[in-house]
């Protein structure tokens, strides 16, 4: 737990935890079940992909789940990701390309210009060599959005078990995502708050 008050939590969640129970006793465990078992009244708000670690937020009230839920909606949440990418990249830039679902590979997602739902993400890359340290700001909050827009560029992030090459995919023992910052107005009284995951690479 990164923050707590009468209204919210903010929690650090691990790469490799479900945000949510899967299908079947076997896929139970998840951020959302160990988070009620500590504050029974917690409500889910939004989710992370089980490889991504980082900050999400879980509401304490169903005003705050209403709150906040329709930031996300409207897309009023400032969202920071950092990612390990592979190759070299420079400066920074906006990729625009709208995504849907693949369905005979599922749960992977694809580019679609005819029936894709747009996807916007801003990039920057901070320390490069080989491989290139990148901030996303993602705009648009599609599933895989970071993972398909990065590889898309030629650039996937590295350990991504779906994207990318074998090599690329073999590159590091997780995915190299996390989501660092989350900025929004506070459930109670609308001042803006920012709470942060620490980089755990």
């Amino acid at each position: 737990v990164v923050h707590q008050d009468h209204e919210l939590l903010a929690v650090d969640k691990p790469s490799g935890l479900l945000s949510v129970p899967g299908k079947g006793p076997h896929l139970a465990d998840c951020l959302l079940s160990r988070i009620q078992a500590e504050y029974p009244r917690a409500l889910l708000v939004h989710r992370l992909d089980r490889d991504t670690s980082g900050i999400m937020i879980f509401a304490l009230s169903a005003h705050a789940q209403r709150h906040l839920g329709l930031q996300f909606e409207k897309r009023q949440i400032g969202k920071v990701y950092v990612a390990e990418v592979d190759g070299h990249l420079e400066g920074r830039g906006t990729i625009d390309a709208p995504l849907i679902v693949d369905w005979p590979n599922r749960p992977k997602q694809k580019i679609c210009a005819e029936t894709g739902r747009q996807a916007v993400t801003e990039w920057r890359a901070k320390k490069s060599g080989e491989t290139t340290r990148v901030e996303l700001r993602p705009q648009t909050g599609r599933s895989h959005q970071l993972r398909v827009h990065m590889e898309s560029i030629g650039h996937p992030i590295l350990g991504d078990p779906f994207y990318g090459s074998d090599a690329t995919q073999k590159a590091r023992s997780r995915l190299m995502l996390h989501a660092w910052k989350l900025r929004f107005r506070h459930p109670d009284g609308g001042a803006h708050v920012e709470f942060r995951a620490k980089l755990p690479f």
